[in-house]
């Protein structure tokens, strides 16, 4: 039997594999053993066909992929590997023999290459790997791989702005949480887009002073792979429906005016998808991209006629600023919609220090510590003398600094200086303080007072749920010392570890000792060889790895630990080895 097989080829792409670890072994486990395979679906553009091409680097396996062009043609998708003319049954014996076979874009299928592929499941002796896109209609044969349990299904979602994160960070470095968002919400989980725009702006990217992050600002740049995306908005024939979509994009982030919107133009643009009108009436236009490429489209005389004045975008931004101070004084910094800070921050425009500083320290009080720095940072532009601004970067870096700075010399010279009588409770004397709270924070204090594991966990639920993502972790991680029983303090250390991950790496005392312990064996090698100052180079000669090896251990250990460089590795060697969780 004649077996056609050939080696996977790699995908040429700006940046290395990274995140989507626990998939990648989830996809490698489906080849082992008994196991025939696995079928993985998604959104365009969220990553499955990388996905499935790491999980096969370096084996043996033979491709097929369905085009448009050839779905009435007749094992068209697997023309390289059958001869000119064969039916099903000789189509399902040549191919029998494949160990591995990677069928990508399988929703693009012809009839006959769809029902030879649920064939070889069947048959059972070839292990499938197949890709196939959401939202659009798949062959009933695919279809059936899944709903009739031959394969199991593996559903991508896009990536999270932490996994965005890491993905821009092994691609270009570094970049400061404001232009990690802004990309992030400009791609949509597109990692195709994403890595469209971040080529485009490569160029761009400013070294952020103090750090060693760089941030884009400005309008998104017109290169052919933005216009291609953007052509349903910029080919807009119809006057009168442009004519909308510049007004919707000039009136971004503020909702468009009655007297602006025809009502005609804005019915043909929402049966195609084009706009998005909510339950209040108000029409935003439905991709985040469309607004910034219309605007960076328009000449400057169209921009001036449509463009909303500074007055009113200032109200706007007074009215943002309010809301999110009235959440904090409620003790409630769950996320909200400031679209007004993010568009005059990302056109480059400068941010008013008294909403920076309240934007940052909403930030900070979320654990979004290198977001609250960012904002802080943005305020000092315009302002440099800003003293809240200054106040809320340096109350960032030292959470995300060396938790034992603030403990240096006498507890209660430290605590005479805070500025918030919580941060005694977070530092471990909750009597000092404790008549000076009230809520949540009171009930904190009492129960580390009485040294009691479930009221502190019930305290950190409560936390969580209005926001305060760091102070939960904490609340969890000060319970693990106060549990009497092993299994409960397993749970709240577990807790605490999970909730410090989403904080930005937060180095605070009471979360010492948590974070190391989450590492794998190898991870925590690399790690304390990393935080040493050896290259990349040098731990995979001394570990005898491959340097790729190695760096995709720093980047797990990166996504698990909240970091974003090596900054952060020689306080992580200093911490105690935690007991596993």
């Amino acid at each position: 039997m004649t077996t056609y097989e050939r080696d996977a080829t790699p995908l040429e792409l700006p940046w290395p594999f990274a995140g989507r670890e626990d998939e990648l072994e989830l996809v490698r486990r489906s080849l082992t053993g008994g196991r025939r395979g696995i079928v993985v679906t998604g959104p365009a553009g969220c990553g499955k066909t990388r996905l499935v091409t790491e999980a096969v680097r370096g084996t043996d396996c033979a491709r097929a992929a369905g085009t448009p062009e050839s779905r009435a043609l007749p094992f068209a998708a697997f023309a390289p590997l059958l001869p000119e003319t064969v039916t099903l049954h000789r189509a399902v014996q040549l191919l029998s023999g494949v160990r591995t076979l990677v069928v990508d874009d399988a929703h693009l299928l012809d009839d006959a290459s769809a029902a030879l592929v649920h064939q070889l499941a069947v048959h059972g002796r070839t292990r499938l790997l197949v890709v196939a896109t959401d939202g659009t209609p798949v062959p009933g044969a695919i279809s059936r791989l899944w709903t009739g349990e031959l394969l199991p299904r593996l559903t991508l979602e896009p990536p999270a702005q932490e996994e965005t994160a890491q993905l821009l960070t092994a691609g270009a470095g570094p970049l400061d949480p404001l232009t990690v968002g802004r990309l992030h919400r400009l791609s949509r989980g597109d990692l195709r887009l994403l890595r469209d725009l971040l080529g485009a702006v490569r160029g761009r990217l400013t070294d952020v002073p103090g750090t060693e992050e760089r941030a884009w600002r400005g309008p998104v740049p017109l290169t052919t792979a933005v216009r291609e995306r953007t052509a349903p908005v910029l080919g807009r024939t119809c006057p009168r429906e442009r004519e909308t979509l510049d007004r919707l994009a000039f009136a971004e982030p503020l909702p468009l005016r009655p007297d602006d919107a025809d009502l005609g133009a804005l019915e043909a643009l929402e049966s195609d998808g084009l706009i998005h009108v909510d339950d209040a009436g108000t029409v935003r236009l439905a991709h985040p991209l469309h607004g910034p490429v219309l605007r960076a489209a328009a000449g400057r005389l169209r921009a001036r006629r449509l463009s909303r004045t500074p007055d009113e975008y200032a109200a706007a931004l007074d009215a943002e600023s309010a809301a999110l101070a009235h959440r904090i004084d409620r003790d409630d910094v769950r996320a909200m919609p400031t679209p007004v800070g993010e568009w005059l921050v990302a056109e480059g425009g400068t941010l008013p220090c008294g909403y920076a500083a309240v934007r940052a320290r909403f930030a900070r009080l979320r654990g979004e510590l290198r977001e609250a720095a960012a904002w802080a940072r943005e305020g000092l532009r315009g302002t440099p003398s800003d003293m809240s601004c200054q106040d809320e970067l340096d109350r960032a870096a030292a959470q995300s600094g060396d938790p034992a700075a603030d403990l240096r010399g006498d507890l209660d010279t430290v605590l005479a200086d805070l500025a918030d009588p919580y941060d005694a409770v977070r530092l471990g004397a909750p009597e000092k303080v404790i008549d000076r709270l009230t809520g949540v924070f009171a009930r904190h204090a009492d129960a580390l007072t009485r040294a009691d594991g479930p009221a502190l966990d019930e305290v950190a639920e409560e936390l969580e749920r209005r926001g305060f993502t760091l102070f939960a972790a904490e609340a969890h991680a000060q319970a693990v010392g106060a549990h009497r029983e092993p299994r409960a303090a397993r749970h709240s250390r577990t807790r605490a570890v999970a909730l410090a991950r989403r904080c930005q790496g937060a180095r605070t005392p009471a979360l010492s000792g948590l974070v190391l312990g989450e590492l794998t064996a190898r991870q925590r090698q690399i790690v304390t060889l990393a935080a040493a100052g050896l290259s990349n180079r040098q731990i995979a000669e001394r570990l005898t790895l491959s340097i790729r090896t190695v760096g995709n251990h720093l980047y797990s250990a990166y996504a698990r630990l909240g970091a974003s460089d090596r900054g952060a590795l020689p306080w992580l060697t200093e911490v105690p080895e935690a007991q596993p969780a």
